[in-house]
């Protein structure tokens, strides 16, 4: 199963987000041939998705406080309760298109000790950093336990949805953390650019994502990247 999930500001206006179900619905009588609306799958999968979200969102805000930003825990981000990090429509979207978005955590980069730049990065890596070692580690529990039936698909659907979660937020278009990783790596006099794409950024994924350049991009990385961490987890496992 195909999980494109991305974090977005709430910035995508009514008409988008209609256009994106009207896409998504088109597509229900496949998605029930191939079993993503079984209420099996669903229970499964929720816990996943709540897990990898609550995670990298969690980890972006521990970075920032680390950094020296109190903004995240003033506005209670250092928390793994699910409930402080997600966006009801967002949510929403998640469970019936299989991809959506979480409150992005808000950071200050006046209150980071030492290069500005160089907190952002750390930031930005944070997310995803976070969801493929989630991932690895569940790899790991997978081949430890050589666990079957619905604890093994639940892992299987802990480890997949990471890797797409980190993947889809890697690609550098704003406000993905991608955009903000490039920026820390890029020239002072380069910043300029992909700041002014950030009026454009949701229109610029959503265009990608109703194309299916992303599905195109993302499904052959993830592939490779979720393979390679069950043949990492079966070594560390032994």
């Amino acid at each position: 199963m195909l999980l494109l999930l991305f974090l977005m500001a709430n910035r995508t206006s009514k008409e988008v987000f209609y256009v994106i179900i009207e896409k998504m619905f088109r597509k229900m009588d496949f998605l029930r041939g191939i079993g993503m609306f079984d209420i099996t799958n669903l229970i499964i999968s929720v816990p996943a998705v709540l897990i990898a979200i609550t995670v990298h969102e969690f980890s972006h805000g521990l970075a920032a406080h680390l950094l020296g930003d109190p903004t995240p825990q003033r506005q209670g981000r250092l928390t793994l309760n699910p409930i402080s990090h997600l966006d009801p429509i967002g949510t929403l979207m998640l469970l019936v298109a299989h991809f959506g978005w979480a409150k992005p955590v808000q950071v200050n980069p006046f209150y980071f000790k030492g290069d500005q730049q160089r907190g952002m990065l750390l930031v930005s890596l944070a997310g995803p950093g976070s969801n493929i070692v989630l991932a690895l580690l569940g790899a790991i529990l997978y081949n430890l336990f050589a666990v079957s039936g619905y604890f093994g698909y639940f892992l299987f659907m802990l480890v997949s949805i990471n890797v797409y979660l980190a993947i889809f937020n890697l690609i550098p278009v704003p406000p993905l953390d991608g955009s903000k990783i490039l920026v820390g790596l890029l020239p002072r006099h380069l910043h300029k650019y992909i700041y002014q794409l950030e009026a454009y950024g949701p229109i610029i994924l959503i265009l990608l994502i109703l194309t299916n350049v992303t599905s195109k991009i993302l499904v052959p990385v993830a592939g490779t990247i979720i393979t390679g961490l069950f043949y990492v987890g079966q070594l560390i496992a032994g």
